[in-house]
């Protein structure tokens, strides 16, 4: 039963990360249906959340190493060729600059701790989420990778300062605003994941001291790795399927679906 628990949880994980419903707000839904799990789900978190960030590194790999080749050929050599790989990549690092700053912030201060296990709160994200998406669902815009701009991969990283708060997620609202800022759908989406990569990765710096902090026996060793693979498999194939909807401008699917569970989550949570 424990590793049933785990894998089901490493389901959850991998499943939601992806797509546009948070993945850390339907593990406090979990967290609160299934009661006392005897679980370490901060923990359970930063494990699950390694083997998505796994799975969207190995999606998205071909595209990482020739922006990383293209942007030091032309840092190097200011060859023409290469500067739009050197533009997008300063265009992540431009939007990824507004959610670190604030991420500091919030870990500092602790803003959020206080809304932290407030299913309440967790609802009513969920149905700003499908707002927003029910606004940008019919939207296809005409930007291409090459012309994204610096203003424009600012404003996108600012919606994803907005996914700080508990139950939004950061796909989500990076698409968002990616859609808003005319972006074409299969390039909002991929800018999005772009973004996704130093982020998380930069979250998951900060968790490895209190990894390392944390005893565990074999058997949890034991369903945590599971867990962890369960996320990344899960996450890849997740990850497939959203991009498929994405392009195809099926974003309503996912309005239904948050209208639905934060409704519910609103009135019996």
């Amino acid at each position: 039963m424990d590793l049933i628990k785990y894998i089901f949880l490493g389901f959850i994980q991998g499943f939601t990360e992806p797509i546009p419903v948070s993945s850390s707000g339907h593990l406090l839904i979990i967290q609160k249906l299934l009661g006392e799990m005897n679980v370490d789900f901060e923990t359970l978190s930063i494990l699950t959340n390694f083997g998505s960030f796994i799975a969207i590194v190995f999606l998205f790999r071909k595209d990482i190493i020739e922006l990383i080749k293209d942007f030091f050929k032309y840092f190097k050599n200011k060859d023409k060729n290469y500067y739009n790989s050197y533009k997008y990549c300063l265009s992540i690092v431009i939007g990824t600059i507004p959610a670190a700053i604030m991420g500091v912030v919030v870990v500092k201060l602790k803003v959020f701790d206080f809304l932290e296990n407030n299913m309440k709160f967790v609802g009513v994200t969920l149905l700003i989420t499908a707002l927003f998406l029910y606004l940008i669902k019919d939207l296809k815009g005409r930007r291409s990778d090459e012309e994204i701009t610096y203003k424009n991969a600012l404003v996108i990283g600012l919606f994803q300062v907005v996914a700080l708060l508990p139950g939004i997620s950061r796909s989500g609202a990076t698409i968002v605003g990616g859609m808003k800022e005319h972006l074409k759908r299969d390039v909002a989406f991929k800018f999005s994941f772009m973004l996704y990569i130093p982020i998380t990765l930069a979250s998951m710096i900060v968790g490895i001291k209190d990894l390392i902090e944390t005893s565990l026996s074999g058997s949890l060793i034991f369903f945590y790795v599971v867990a962890t693979l369960v996320s990344m498999v899960v996450t890849y194939f997740s990850t497939k399927w959203f991009r498929n909807l994405v392009r195809d401008g099926k974003l309503i699917y996912f309005v239904y679906y948050c209208l639905v569970i934060g409704t519910l989550v609103i009135l019996f949570m």
